[in-house]
């Protein structure tokens, strides 16, 4: 009894004298951040937390950034999916005569309905996707390195496909509410919803329609965010890896990569953003159903009726959000390597 209260007591006197220690520094590290700003920073950024959370973070800044910056492209993207629904021929809007008819019903700030379900959906959707991303991307280089190799595209594919697969359900719920949102204007105006904010949408929607409605469309979602980041990640890493040996320079090789990796990115996820867009923004009829009964029935529908073509209606629309969002996410990794 008397052994186990000494190697207490011992232990508390080493806990106390190490306490003692950090006060009696912490004046100095004070003065030294003071003097240095700059170290003091690159320290607190090169901490074991820092790392790990960083890719997540700068994922999320640069995702909401390209969002406030695109939003009235990805309004009008959202408009040209759901413009003709059901009809194979007729008048085919253009993103500049959707824009028109938009303004001419409203006011220029329209182009901006959702912004709120938008950032939000950034802040989980994006900051996973990415943050996801680069971990896989570093645990992925260690085991190659560990074995003599070098990553190839298929360790970079794996990696944007499991990323973009496990955010794409977690930021599912503000993916509806935005696209719930964009829609509501094309309803007759008896029947909107007229949400106040992605908070206002998501609680009606739960409580109208049920929780389990927040994850409506996930299975297209889901497969959606595995193309669009296989396209965007997978083709970007690769881009800048090829780039390296080039004469561009460093910003050149980002926007050239970025380029490449938003053509792909729409290229393989519109088809699947499409039907996400059509399954969320379904309603029951008066019959009590709802238009499409799920990811399979939706395609085949829309090839029936509207053409195949129909689904890379607004093409132009997603690579500028994955250009402007890898951009901005590379120059923020930059700062803060």
């Amino acid at each position: 009894m008397s052994s186990a209260l000494e190697a207490a007591t011992r232990k508390s006197e080493v806990a106390l004298t190490k306490a003692k220690d950090v006060a009696a520094d912490a004046p100095a590290a004070m003065q030294k951040a003071r003097e240095n700003p700059q170290a003091a920073t690159q320290d607190f950024l090169h901490t074991p937390f820092m790392r790990a959370a960083l890719p997540f973070a700068n994922g999320g800044l640069a995702g909401m950034a390209a969002t406030t910056v695109i939003q009235p492209i990805d309004m009008i993207k959202v408009r040209l999916q759901l413009a003709g629904e059901g009809v194979k021929t007729g008048p085919k809007p253009t993103p500049v005569s959707v824009a028109r008819d938009i303004i001419a019903a409203g006011r220029v700030m329209d182009l901006y309905t959702g912004l709120s379900a938008g950032l939000l959906r950034q802040a989980v959707y994006t900051t996973a996707r990415l943050g996801f991303f680069d971990t896989f991307m570093k645990s992925l280089s260690a085991r190659a390195e560990a074995k003599g190799n070098k990553i190839g595209f298929s360790e970079r594919a794996t990696a944007g496909l499991t990323a973009g697969g496990l955010a794409a359900m977690i930021g599912n719920p503000a993916d509806l509410a935005l696209i719930r949102m964009q829609s509501d204007g094309l309803k007759p105006p008896a029947q909107r919803a007229n949400y106040r904010g992605v908070g206002d949408a998501l609680t009606r929607i739960a409580k109208n329609e049920g929780v389990a409605r927040l994850w409506a469309g996930a299975t297209p979602t889901v497969v959606r965010a595995m193309a669009l980041n296989f396209g965007q990640l997978a083709f970007f890493s690769e881009a800048k890896s090829r780039l390296k040996d080039t004469s561009m320079g460093p910003r050149t090789q980002t926007l050239a990569a970025s380029a490449i990796a938003g053509f792909f990115a729409s290229f393989f996820s519109l088809p699947f953003d499409f039907v996400k867009t059509r399954l969320q923004k379904q309603s029951k009829g008066l019959d009590g159903r709802y238009p499409y009964k799920g990811m399979v029935d939706c395609f085949a529908t829309v090839i029936r009726e509207e053409g195949a073509l129909r689904f890379y209606r607004g093409f132009s629309t997603i690579a500028p959000h994955a250009m402007i969002t890898l951009i901005v996410a590379d120059y923020l990794n930059f700062l803060t390597k």
